[in-house]
């Protein structure tokens, strides 16, 4: 049973409106056009607009959109550039797509901020920050892969920053970055989605850091599918969902293979929730998963409790899993600290840890080659663990305690830096197993 499952069935999904221009007939005397309209600098909701869509009719590029406490049931298209859209209490401004609506916030214009707010109860997707659309049609690649994507046609959207966000009980993921660069997510929740609470997917030279984020209950924590070449996961906790986080090469999605994340610091810990939903593809019990990824670094994480496997090697249809390093990891009590489950169409090879003393292994003999040749595989049926229980509705998984929020103001943020510094991997150390414990925890 691999912990890496295919993509889910991927949609298009229509965000935007329907404009009808109006016509005239060549003897009429065109109107003229009315003046457009002043844009504010800083736009409250709901004293100056009654919802976060209204509100964005009306601000500036570069301005700043203020949400006050309320539930605010809607689907929010964001296309004004270097926008910041603010909640005043993350806890206390909620958007929610009522089990019905597709949606939360999703943005497709450069430099975008959201921060401080709660996104709950839509079907796909809670937070997607975007560069695949055409106009306002939000698209992802159809079922028959995405051999015809086209890098010229489809930029990727530059500069975002997802930050305090909660995302809670959405059909598919949480909080999602789908070709996209030069970005942040910090600081955030992610629980109760079907697919993963966090996921970043199909972009290269990303420049993206993801760090100091809590993923439970979700089917997966967080997920990279064709991520690659600058992705910093760091000091985050990915606990108490079925798979805690995976590195996948995917053919549904553009620039296979997955390679070059740096996994550094973070608490990857008893990934065996039952309050969850289901994995697509029975997934459970695995710390990190590894499909397909290769030159992936995971460097002094705490990886624990995880009653199949600590790290699973898989590979996915006709890519290998190769050239992945562990150095300075803590294990303790997985099922195996590391397996192979590659299948023999697309072994792995030149998967090493640095300091193997101690380390249980699935076969006993993986790391014998791990310098040249095809490392020997077992199969899912050998992992230990048992079967996955059964899972629930993304709705009814239990929601977090209260979280932390930020001291929001109406201060104009500067616009967002054209690159991203990344952490210092020398001042990480392997995290105590109370890393953000305590983070909505009630």
């Amino acid at each position: 049973m691999s912990a890496v499952r295919p993509a889910a069935t991927l949609l298009a999904v229509l965000l935007g409106a329907t404009w009808l221009g109006g016509c005239s007939s060549a003897d009429e005397d065109p109107e003229p056009a009315a003046p457009a309209a002043e844009r504010s600098e800083v736009v409250r909701v709901p004293e100056d607009a009654p919802t976060l869509g209204e509100a964005l009719e009306s601000v500036a590029e570069d301005g700043l959109v203020l949400v006050g406490p309320g539930t605010y049931p809607e689907q929010v298209l964001v296309e004004v550039p270097g926008v910041t859209i603010r909640g005043t209490d993350r806890n206390a401004v909620v958007i929610t797509g009522e089990g019905r609506r597709t949606s939360g916030i999703v943005v497709i214009a450069d430099g975008v901020t959201v921060e401080n707010l709660t996104v709950t109860s839509t079907t796909l997707y809670g937070v997607l920050f975007t560069g695949v659309h055409e106009g306002r049609d939000v698209l992802t690649p159809g079922q028959d892969g995405y051999e015809s994507f086209d890098p010229e046609r489809f930029p990727p959207l530059e500069r975002f920053r997802i930050d305090h966000v909660t995302a809670t009980n959405n059909g598919l993921y949480g909080i999602y970055a789908f070709n996209t660069r030069h970005g942040m997510i910090v600081d955030s929740w992610a629980s109760g989605s079907a697919d993963s609470g966090i996921y970043v997917g199909q972009c290269r030279e990303c420049d993206t850091v993801v760090a100091g984020n809590v993923t439970a209950r979700n089917a997966v924590g967080f997920e990279n599918a064709n991520a690659s070449d600058s992705l910093s996961i760091v000091g985050n906790r990915f606990s108490d969902n079925r798979v805690g986080m995976t590195l996948t090469s995917n053919y549904q999605e553009a620039f296979v293979p997955q390679r070059g994340n740096l996994v550094a610091g973070n608490v990857i810990t008893d990934n065996s929730e039952a309050r969850s939903p289901t994995q697509a593809d029975g997934g459970w019990g695995i710390g990190i998963g590894v499909g397909g990824g290769q030159d992936n670094r995971l460097v002094r994480n705490l990886v624990a409790g995880n009653p199949r496997a600590g790290v699973l090697l898989d590979s996915v249809e006709d890519v290998p899993s190769t050239g992945n390093t562990l150095e300075g990891n803590a294990f303790r009590g997985n099922g195996v600290d590391l397996a192979n489950t590659s299948d023999a169409l697309a072994p792995a090879t030149g998967n090493c840890v640095a300091d193997a003393a101690g380390l249980s292994l699935l076969p006993l003999d993986l790391l014998d080659r791990c310098g040249a040749g095809d490392q020997p595989a077992a199969t899912g049926a050998d992992l230990p663990g048992g079967q996955a229980p059964a899972g629930m509705s993304f709705l009814e998984v239990p929601l977090p305690g209260e979280l932390p929020s930020l001291d929001a103001t109406d201060d104009v943020p500067v616009p967002l830096p054209a690159t991203i510094i990344h952490p210092d991997l020398g001042t990480i150390t392997v995290p105590p197993a109370s890393l953000l414990a305590d983070v909505g925890r009630g």
